[in-house]
């Protein structure tokens, strides 16, 4: 079972103090990016994998979108979701991603923010989508970069000549991560880029784009605390197709 530290009460109670979580997808700074790899949604069925506060889910209908199936593993995140729908559209359920079970041909567009980098059976997850997206239904996912993932310390150092570093830590070797974020011991799965593209590639998917995520210009000078993400990339997002 993929590990549920979003039920913590002190993790949860961190979490629920940072910026995406009060103010939602407009404060995550990597949206505009994923909100462009999005398909038209106007009478799509949609799964949301790892639905959080449930922000995308009420998002989506927002934009013309049939349903919503939100999905998590942490009840205390379904709570804060549930109360702030109020919309009959929107279904919130608790189920583990990696031992997930969904009805055949039945979505359009398989969603998920930052939940996969948690999953060590991603095999099984990405076949669960696959059984349930339509003929050329869509996938659009970020998980955190694998490098990122993969420095054993999460500062940067200097090099003799003044440039930032971060050391990594067996890229190459693949498995759980303990990192101390907001609690001690969250664990991810560390995979490197190309096991993740491959992994879609072997359960059916035909990738159709791949972004290490950057700030732009605009979002720089808004936000220049997110500089470092222009030295080592924070997310990788995927659109892909059934």
């Amino acid at each position: 079972m993929t590990q549920n530290i979003y039920d913590d009460p002190d993790f949860f109670a961190g979490y629920s103090q940072l910026p995406r979580s009060v103010g939602g997808l407009d404060q995550a700074a990597e949206w505009p990016s994923m909100r462009a790899l999005l398909p038209e949604l106007g009478g799509k069925r949609v799964v949301d994998l790892g639905c959080g506060f449930g922000w995308f889910a009420r998002w989506a209908r927002g934009q013309g979108a049939a349903s919503v199936l939100g999905i998590d593993v942490s009840e205390t995140m379904l709570g804060r979701a549930r109360a702030m729908t109020r919309d009959g559209g929107i279904t919130y359920v608790r189920a583990d991603l990696e031992t997930l079970v969904l009805a055949e041909n039945c979505f359009d567009l398989a969603y998920s923010s930052l939940a996969l980098h948690y999953a060590e059976n991603l095999d099984g997850v990405v076949s669960a989508v696959h059984r349930a997206l339509v003929p050329g239904g869509h996938l659009v996912l970020s998980i955190e970069h694998p490098i990122y993932m993969a420095p054993r310390d999460p500062d940067w150092r200097q090099d003799a000549q003044g440039r930032r570093f971060w050391p990594l830590d067996h890229y190459l070797v693949e498995g759980p991560r303990c990192t101390n974020w907001l609690a001690d011991c969250v664990i991810k799965q560390h995979r490197t880029l190309g096991t993740t593209l491959n992994r879609l590639i072997a359960g059916g998917l035909s990738i159709t784009h791949v972004e290490e995520w950057g700030p732009t210009d605009a979002q720089l000078a808004a936000h220049p605390d997110w500089a470092e993400s222009r030295d080592r990339p924070m997310f990788l997002l995927i659109a892909a197709r059934r």
